[in-house]
């Protein structure tokens, strides 16, 4: 297989000095896409390149990789520009109007012949900041009566008998409830 990739680089070759006129070697875009798609399938057809150097090959690989990868990481657009005078009418109105919220500001502004999405009004509206929820010691504090951890678990005993172990420890309390029967485990 790679004594064919020569055989077709030399062929070409010739073909490319049959078109020759004066001068320099005049290489067409699909000359140097033949050329670097063998140098990518077969590196050793660099050993018998003759009208052209093997670094000017590679260069025209590394060109062509980051022509692709300039083109891959082009923007391609989006969500198009919102104008400043109506995102300054989404903040006065969200202020004016504390109340409503996106969908209704959204609705006002279809009215008013406005094209703009609900997502975007509701990044352009005012963030009130929210009441501070409460911590975890005050959470705590709060419904310690009320909290219960549980555990179940096995024992395996010197005679290869299980032990089944079941435990409920309440935070409020400073005691170990143990359960003596399965009626007290439900109450």
């Amino acid at each position: 297989m790679r004594l064919e990739a020569e055989n077709a680089v030399l062929r070409h070759q010739l073909n490319v000095l049959r078109r020759k006129m004066r001068g320099r070697v005049r290489l067409t875009n699909d000359d140097r896409r033949f050329f670097i798609q063998l140098y990518r399938w077969f590196p050793s057809i660099l050993q018998v390149l003759t009208i052209i150097q093997p670094e000017t090959l590679v260069r025209w690989h590394r060109a062509g990789f980051r022509c692709y990868w300039r083109w891959k990481s082009r923007p391609v657009g989006g969500r198009p520009q919102i104008e400043t005078e109506l995102r300054v009418l989404i903040r006065r109105m969200s202020v004016e109007n504390p109340l409503w919220g996106a969908p209704r500001i959204h609705g006002e502004l279809l009215k008013l012949g406005f094209e703009v999405a609900q997502s975007s009004v509701a990044k352009y509206m005012v963030k009130r900041p929210r009441p501070p929820s409460q911590g975890w010691r005050t959470f705590l504090h709060n419904h310690a009566s009320d909290i219960a951890a549980m555990d179940l678990f096995v024992v395996p005993t010197v005679g290869f008998d299980l032990l089944y172990g079941f435990v409920i420890v309440r935070p409020d309390r400073s005691d170990l409830c143990v359960p003596k029967t399965l009626s007290e485990l439900m109450t």
